[in-house]
C-alpha cells in the first residue's frame, strides 16, 4: 500500500510552529482512517489554552465580518470624544443625546447590506433605545455583529521619547471579555498608537505596543471574542511614504511574532492598520495608486495568510479619499489573499452628524447620508466605487494631531 501522511502533535511532539504543523509518515501497518472529528482537530492544531474552545466560532466570526462588500462601522469614541463629535454640531453631550445618535445609526434599515461589524463603547453594549430595546440585539436582528473597544486608552511610555505611549487595560481584561461575550459581544478592538519622528518609534514603544496587542489578543480569543489588532501609525509629522512603509514591516513583524510566541489563533483575528500614506505635512503630492502600491507591499511583506481580513482606519482622511483610496487597492492585483475593506468611523460618521444636527425630523435625512457612505465603502471592497457617485458633506477630512478618543 502507498503509505499516507498524518499531521499533529501526536505525530510529533513540539513539531509544529504557530498554527502550520509538520506531517510525518506512518508507521507500516498504521491505520489511516478518518476518525469522527479527525479534521476539526487537524485544523485546530497549534491552538494553545481556551481557545480551542471557540476556536471554530472564533474563524466563523472572522469570516462573517469579512464578507465581500461588507466592513465595519467603528463607533466606539469615548464620551470625552463623541462629545466633540456632537459639539461639532451643536448638540449637547448627555446621554439621551448617545442615546439618540446611536439609535439612529443602529436602526438603519438597510445598514446590514454594507455592515457586517460595529465597533462599541462599553456604555453602547449595554445601552437600549427609547422602546428599551437592547442596541446588541437591533444589530443582531440587522445582520451586524456587536463588538466592543476594550482598551483603556494611552499612558506615557517611561524610558521612551515624550510623544511615546502604551496602551493600558489588560489588568482584569480576562474578566471584562468573558462579561462583554456574555452581553452579546462577538470581537473586540484595542488600539495602540506609534508615531514617526527624527527619533521615533523607539524600539522600546515598538516592542511594549507590539507586545500588548498580542497578549489582549489571546485574552480575547480565550473569552470567545474575535481580537482586532490595531497598531496605528499616526499621520503625523512631515516623512514621505517610504518612511511610513518601513515603519509598517518593522512594526507589522513585531505584531505578529509576538502573536506567535502568545499563541494567538490567526484564523479568528483581523488586523485593523492605518493605510501606507505619507506624514500630514509632507509637502509633496501623492497619488491613491501610489497609497494601493506601498500599502500592499507592506502586507504581503509581513501580514500572514492565515488572517482572513484586514479592516483599514480611516485616520482622519476624508469620506471620499478613504473610499477612493480603498477602491483602488482592491483594484490592482496582489498576492494577498485577505479580504481588505474597511473599519472607519469619522469617515462614514461625518456626512451623517452634519445631517442630523440633533433634530428628529432630521434622522431620515441621516440615515441616508449614512447609507450612503457605507454603499460607496461596500463597492470600494469590491474595487469598483466610482470617485463622487455617492454623496458626501466632509471635504476636508478630520485629520487631528496626536489623535486620542
Amino acid at each position: 500500500m502507498v503509505a499516507g501522511f498524518v499531521c499533529g502533535a501526536a505525530a510529533a511532539s513540539g513539531s509544529f510552529v504557530g498554527s502550520k504543523q509538520m506531517c510525518v509518515a506512518p508507521t507500516a501497518g498504521a491505520s489511516v482512517a478518518p476518525r469522527r472529528g479527525a479534521l476539526r482537530m487537524a485544523m485546530n492544531v497549534g491552538v494553545k489554552g481556551n481557545v480551542s474552545k471557540f476556536a471554530d466560532e472564533l474563524k466563523s466570526t472572522a469570516d462573517k465580518m469579512t464578507l465581500p462588500g461588507k466592513g465595519l462601522l467603528a463607533v466606539d469614541e469615548s464620551t470625552a470624544t463623541i462629545g466633540k463629535r456632537l459639539a461639532s454640531i451643536g448638540v449637547e453631550n448627555t446621554e439621551a443625546n448617545r442615546q439618540a445618535y446611536r439609535s439612529l445609526l443602529f436602526s438603519c434599515p438597510g445598514l446590514g447590506e454594507y455592515i457586517s461589524g460595529a465597533i462599541l463603547f462599553e456604555e453602547t453594549l449595554y445601552q437600549t433605545d427609547k422602546a428599551g430595546k437592547l442596541f446588541v440585539d437591533i444589530l443582531n436582528e440587522n445582520g451586524i455583529v456587536p463588538g466592543i473597544k476594550v482598551d483603556k486608552g494611552l499612558s506615557p511610555l517611561g524610558g521612551a521619547e515624550p510623544i511615546e505611549t502604551w496602551c493600558t487595560g489588560l489588568d482584569g481584561l480576562a474578566e471584562r471579555t468573558a462579561a462583554y461575550y456574555k452581553q452579546g459581544a462577538r470581537f473586540a478592538k484595542w488600539r495602540a498608537v506609534l508615531q514617526i519622528s527624527d527619533k521615533t518609534p523607539s524600539k522600546l514603544s515598538i516592542a511594549e505596543n507590539t507586545w500588548g496587542l498580542a497578549r489582549y489578543a489571546k485574552i480575547c480569543q480565550d473569552s470567545g471574542l474575535v481580537p482586532i489588532i490595531e497598531p496605528e501609525i499616526l499621520m503625523d509629522g512631515d516623512h514621505d511614504i517610504e518612511r511610513t512603509a518601513e515603519v509598517g514591516e518593522e512594526v507589522l513583524a513585531s505584531v505578529y511574532k509576538n502573536c506567535d510566541t502568545c499563541g494567538v489563533y490567526l484564523e479568528g483575528s483581523l488586523l485593523k492598520p492605518n493605510m501606507v500614506v505619507p506624514g500630514a505635512e509632507w509637502k509633496g503630492a501623492i497619488q491613491p495608486e501610489d497609497i494601493a502600491k506601498y500599502t500592499i507591499r507592506t502586507l504581503e511583506r509581513r501580514l500572514p495568510s492565515s488572517v482572513p481580513g484586514v479592516t483599514f482606519l480611516s485616520g482622519g482622511m476624508s469620506e471620499e479619499e478613504a473610499s477612493i483610496n480603498l477602491s483602488v487597492m482592491n483594484s490592482i492585483p496582489r498576492k494577498g489573499p485577505w479580504s481588505l475593506t474597511f473599519s472607519y468611523g469619522r469617515a462614514l460618521q461625518q456626512s451623517c452628524l452634519k445631517s442630523w444636527l440633533g433634530k428628529e425630523e432630521n434622522v431620515k435625512a441621516a440615515q441616508d447620508a449614512l447609507l450612503a457612505r457605507a454603499r460607496a465603502n461596500s463597492m470600494a471592497n469590491l474595487g469598483k466605487y466610482v470617485p463622487g457617485s455617492e454623496p458626501s458633506l466632509d471635504k476636508q477630512g478630520t485629520f487631528e494631531k496626536g489623535y486620542k478618543y
